[in-house]
């Protein structure tokens, strides 16, 4: 069974991630860098940018965009939260379903990364020929299909 951060991931792949402010949040609640102490004020998150990327962004300012009170971030200040969360900066674009795209992607790589796949297991993967990684599909496929059979206890 998944945790409700499983859920909320699955939640931004299936809706998107739509408004600029949803997308900050978004962010917050799921790219939070590991290495940050975590954000309890929209101050400290906005500390935790300008120390991170050296783009001074004030607390109010952050609210403001997280909260869509702000809707027109400068480049400099959406190139600072790409660098700081690690998204691509076509994630803050303006055309909903590029951002929902990218979200996807973003939600995946979460989802992916809280479950244990690491990035060398992707590569490896990928380096695959296409005979092995169909063997690898189907040895998953076959244990999906005995973890949903009831118990025969």
């Amino acid at each position: 069974m998944g945790t409700s951060k499983d859920n909320a991931a699955d939640g931004a792949v299936g809706q998107g991630v739509r408004t600029l402010a949803e997308r900050i949040e978004w962010l917050v609640q799921h790219k939070w860098p590991a290495d940050a102490p975590p954000p309890r004020t929209n101050d400290d998150i906005a500390a935790a940018i300008t120390a991170a990327t050296g783009e001074e962004i004030s607390g109010t300012g952050f609210w403001k965009l997280r909260t869509g009170r702000g809707v027109n971030p400068t480049l400099k200040t959406l190139m600072s939260f790409s660098q700081f969360f690690d998204v691509p900066i076509g994630f803050f674009s303006g055309d909903p379903a590029d951002a929902e795209e990218v979200g996807d992607e973003m939600a995946l790589l979460v989802l992916l990364r809280k479950k244990g796949v690491t990035r060398l297991q992707l590569r490896s993967f990928a380096g695959l020929s296409g005979k092995s990684r169909q063997m690898i599909m189907d040895m998953i496929d076959s244990a999906t299909r005995l973890e949903q059979q009831p118990d025969d206890e």
